[in-house]
């Protein structure tokens, strides 16, 4: 056994212990406890952290880690959904932050090449420590959240072709000796690139629609959660190793990879087998990041260094400030993202790596650099605490905070989503004697709900830990009203793994809503414009002069074989959608032929939930003995 692995190990876990508790307690967050950790016990430090470039290159499988189940959480329709925040804000933070980077450097007195490859590596932004802080925040779900995540995501697909820049620099750039050692795509012909990177991405893709799939279901089979853990390992392992052969970003391929499995109905018991992983190795990237920050250097040159750390953070989050403006996000939204994304990235160290072996750049220019971006990224947490500052309500309440909140006065039922749907839900069964208990991921939302007495708490229904705070242990039924249909998909799932009890009542956004929320057991499903256009239609038969029982008598009858279509085209949903348009074509037309046969019978008698002839004949009966 490797006693100086252990050993490592070892003091790596102390420190973390130590430092970020203390740094939690005084407000700074985990991610500066590691890197304080990683400063105070690396070769700088107290020498007890060796090699913190090696350790940092192992660590990276953490961030690759953090892609994939960031993409496991976004379905591909809602990154469609983000497509203008992605292409837009992303491509002008990245274009703008290299070319006023790159004129810097030009000032002072670099070559053009070599302060347009400066430029290009300082313009990205850490992903593993800005998804880190936002998420420990509770900011994810805000639009700053999602605005820092598009620009983030731009920038990893950036690396792409920055990498393939790089050498045609060189061809151009003053000679400079490099000892890497370059893979064996980086020296074949740009077509051979191209095509190797369009058959890695497709072979991702194809594999997690078609082949992991199958695969899930044999190991699921197994009831053996360490196989299903080992093949969620496997899975990001080798996507890893896929994109190394072809020089792409690994974590690019294990967001891609986690896209594809979005859908997939294992995506839970992944995210949860495989998330200590990624929270273990992204604290060991943080610790190698403060350990790689050489104090020698900086206390050389301390003014000059420190002073580049400053200008590197000011002209990004000025250049990051006016793209969020200019993209209509609110000012308190501009000031967050562009403090938090500020800093210099984790793909800085690699693309200066990348940059020398090509011979771009020397190591006398990359040395001070690695030291800036280190001491940029060790500054975002302060920076997220002056965004606090600055932003004033900015900070919404974290769900762990928000849960400790949550009023649980024992309530009969749970709704999910307090909107303009959610409300008149509450209000009808209050109005009836029922307690209820509310949980909105909207937290703009919940403060102007609590400004009308409403008792409302903040918090994403689909975490489990929410849904038991609000009483779902006890509650009998959950009432899922949200206008996210994928959030629903989640919040159902969850509900009825955990709270097989409950009876799930859910508000469907279209018939495809519909047919996901059937195939998960939802007791009861309501699409959310179908009553309000039904009765609008029967208002219209009104005043076309149809008598108002016929026009009523008409709409039950529509709405009874609505539903009976719905069901009956369930079990096509799902496969060749000409030949489920054709099962729509040919149902729709003989529900249509019998509803008018229906109607035009004068002795159809209708029983439907809504009309119990049973009990008002027993009331009007009632009434006349009363009376």
């Amino acid at each position: 056994m490797n006693v100086d692995v252990l050993l490592q190990a070892f003091v790596f876990l102390i420190a973390a212990l130590v430092a970020v508790p203390i740094a939690k307690r005084l407000g700074l967050g985990s991610v500066l406890g590691y890197l304080i950790a990683g400063a105070l016990i690396g070769p700088f430090g107290l020498r007890l952290f060796g090699d913190p470039e090696g350790t940092m290159h192992a660590a990276e499988f953490g961030v690759v880690i953090m892609l994939f189940l960031i993409g496991l959480e976004l379905q591909p329709r809602v990154l469609w959904r983000m497509r203008t925040a992605i292409l837009g804000m992303g491509a002008a933070q990245v274009a703008g932050s290299a070319a006023a980077i790159g004129v810097i450097a030009l000032l002072f007195g670099l070559d053009w090449r070599m302060a347009l490859a400066i430029g290009l590596a300082l313009a990205l932004s850490s992903t593993a420590i800005v998804m880190s802080s936002l998420r420990e925040r509770g900011l994810m779900e805000t639009q700053a959240g999602r605005g820092s995540f598009a620009v983030l995501l731009f920038q990893d697909i950036a690396v792409i072709p920055m990498l393939a820049l790089f050498p045609l620099l060189a061809t151009m750039a003053p000679a400079i000796v490099g000892d890497a050692h370059p893979a064996p795509l980086e020296t074949a012909p740009g077509w051979v690139r191209t095509l190797a990177t369009a058959a890695a991405i497709a072979a991702v893709v194809l594999a997690g629609r078609f082949v992991l799939r199958p695969v899930f279901r044999i190991v699921a089979r197994t009831r053996l959660s360490e196989m299903f853990t080992a093949l969620a390992l496997a899975i990001v392992i080798g996507v890893t190793l896929l994109m190394e052969a072809v020089s792409l970003s690994p974590a690019l391929g294990a967001f891609i990879a986690g896209v594809v499995l979005a859908d997939s109905e294992f995506r839970h018991e992944i995210e949860t087998d495989i998330e200590p992983f990624r929270g273990l190795l992204l604290g060991l990237f943080f610790v190698s990041v403060g350990a790689s920050i050489d104090f020698a250097l900086l206390a050389a040159a301390p003014l000059s260094i420190l002073g580049l750390a400053g200008l590197l953070l000011i002209v990004k989050a000025a250049l990051l400030f006016g793209v969020a403006i200019a993209f209509r996000k609110k000012p308190s939204d501009a000031i967050l993202i562009a403090l938090a994304l500020a800093q210099g990235g984790e793909f800085a160290f690699v693309l200066f790596e990348f940059a020398r072996g090509a011979g771009v750049l020397s190591q006398e220019v990359i040395a001070p650099l690695t030291v800036v971006v280190a001491l940029s990224m060790a500054a975002t947490p302060l920076l997220l605490m002056l965004a606090d500052r600055l932003s004033g309500k900015l900070t919404t309440p974290a769900p762990e905070r928000a849960m400790g909140e949550i009023e649980n006065d024992q309530p009969v039922a749970i709704i999910a989503g307090y909107g303009r749907f959610g409300q008149t839900i509450g209000r009808f069964l209050e109005a009836n004697g029922h307690r209820v208990s509310v949980l909105e991921h909207d937290a703009d939302q919940v403060e102007l709900l609590r400004g009308f007495g409403r008792k409302v708490n903040y918090g994403d229904a689909s975490r489990l830990d929410l849904l038991r705070a609000a009483g779902a242990e006890t509650a009998k039924i959950l009432i899922v009203a949200i206008d996210d249909a994928d959030r629903s998909l989640a919040i159902v799932e969850t509900a009825r793994r955990e709270f097989p009890h409950l009876k799930i009542l859910a508000r469907a956004y279209d018939r495809r809503a519909v047919y996901e929320l059937m195939r998960r057991e939802t007791d009861e499903i309501e699409r959310e414009m179908f009553e309000g256009s039904l009765r609008l239609g029967v208002k219209a038969l009104r005043r076309l002069g149809v008598d108002p029982h016929a026009a009523e008598r008409a709409g039950l009858m529509f709405r009874k074989y609505d539903h009976k279509l719905l069901v009956e085209m369930e079990k096509h949903y799902g496969g060749d959608f000409s030949a489920y348009q054709r099962a729509v074509r040919d149902r729709t037309a003989l529900f249509e032929d019998l509803m008018r046969h229906d109607l035009d019978t004068p002795a159809t008698m209708l029983r439907d939930d809504a009309w119990d002839t049973e009990s008002l004949d027993r009331e009007a009966k009632e009434r006349q003995e009363g009376g």
